[in-house]
């Protein structure tokens, strides 16, 4: 199959710093390539993929300082892939833009569908998705779905990681674990809290945002300065997770958002580590409780479950992980749609074919 990934400029694929949607894409192209298909990828130039390159600006925008409208980049990248439709180059397109190829994509051919990987519920998406209720997307849970059900849903597909990026090391868990982006969502705060009425040393591997350092310096830095069980590392990458991970006896994720999916979790079961997250968002759909870890209301339930977390067997969560969450499994997962959407559009392309 010839297909096309579509990614953001914002980040390189993969990120050379955070980025969650950048390395997604990079994981599914390089499975697509690895199963045989012949990949296209619409990125920055400065990405890194087994697949064909086609770059629309040479460097990720996030870190080119010169850049200051980044949708006038991606328009002229989505009118790169429209013009290579025009000359039958692909067989089938996959975006990661959000909302942006809707329109432009509805007047052409070539089968497409786009994974839609942020939050939904605000109210100016309610337009949106009753504008395109036609246009094929793909969930990355089924909560993220519950703001726009009259988006076309083709299915859910979870995030999945390479099986052997992280895995389990022999260290001995002795701490709890914050791991991601410290933001107000992301509940940090309340990490420290738990930590702190259990009595157990707290590490946060984080990054902080621009947009979040005022947030960081005037909460989240005093309780950490304040607290000796709280240690604060600051950003790691994959290489530095698996030692992070495998020395935690869990990893706390006390969310205060509808967070799609949240990577992080997966990433601790892949080193064998449980889970101690929020009701929050896609965790009931990636947590199976008991097994690897458990689902909480709230900071007095958190801490009455955190003695529980030793308890669980880590082999049985990494094995869950490679039944589960694999990169290999979410390729084989995005396949299989989009042959439905191929079978689905023989008959149109048919029709415009005879036509011409």
């Amino acid at each position: 199959m010839r297909i096309a990934q579509v990614a953001p400029l914002t980040e390189a694929v993969p990120p050379k710093l955070y980025g969650g949607t950048e390395r997604v894409v990079h994981w599914l192209t390089e499975e697509l390539v690895a199963l045989g298909h012949e990949v296209t990828l619409f990125a920055s130039g400065d990405s890194r993929t087994s697949a064909k390159l086609d770059a629309a600006w040479p460097k990720a925008l996030r870190l080119d300082g010169s850049v200051r409208d980044p949708n006038a980049l991606h328009m002229v990248m989505l009118e790169r892939v429209r013009q290579k439709c025009d000359d039958e180059e692909f067989d089938f397109l996959h975006f990661h833009l959000d909302y942006y190829p809707f329109s432009l994509f509805n007047r052409q051919p070539t089968p497409f569908l786009t994974t839609l990987h942020g939050r939904l519920d605000l109210p100016e998406h309610q337009p949106v998705f009753t504008t395109f209720s036609k246009i094929p997307v793909i969930s990355i849970s089924n909560a993220q779905r519950r703001p726009v059900p009259q988006a076309n849903w083709v299915r859910t597909i979870h995030h999945g990681l390479p099986e052997d990026l992280l895995t389990p090391q022999q260290v001995k868990p002795s701490y709890l674990a914050v791991l991601g982006r410290i933001a107000p969502e992301k509940g940090v705060d309340r990490a420290i809290r738990i930590a702190t009425r259990c009595g157990i040393p707290l590490k946060i591997a984080a990054k902080v945002d621009r947009a979040d350092q005022e947030y960081y310096d005037e909460l989240i830095s005093p309780l950490i300065k304040a607290n000796p069980l709280v240690e604060f590392i600051g950003e790691i990458s994959d290489r530095e997770k698996p030692d992070f991970l495998s020395g935690a006896i869990g990893l706390l994720v006390p969310i205060d958002w509808p967070e799609p999916f949240g990577l992080v979790m997966i990433e601790a079961m892949a080193c064998g580590t449980p889970v101690l997250a929020y009701n929050r968002g896609s965790v009931p759909e990636i947590i199976d409780p008991g097994l690897t870890g458990f689902v909480v209301e709230d900071e007095t339930s958190a801490v009455a479950v955190v003695d529980r977390l030793a308890a669980l067997d880590r082999a049985a969560i990494r094995k869950q992980f490679e039944s589960r969450f694999t990169a290999r499994r979410m390729a084989l997962d995005y396949l299989a749609a989009y042959r439905g959407l191929m079978e689905e559009a023989e008959p149109r392309i048919k029709l415009v074919s005879s036509a011409e």
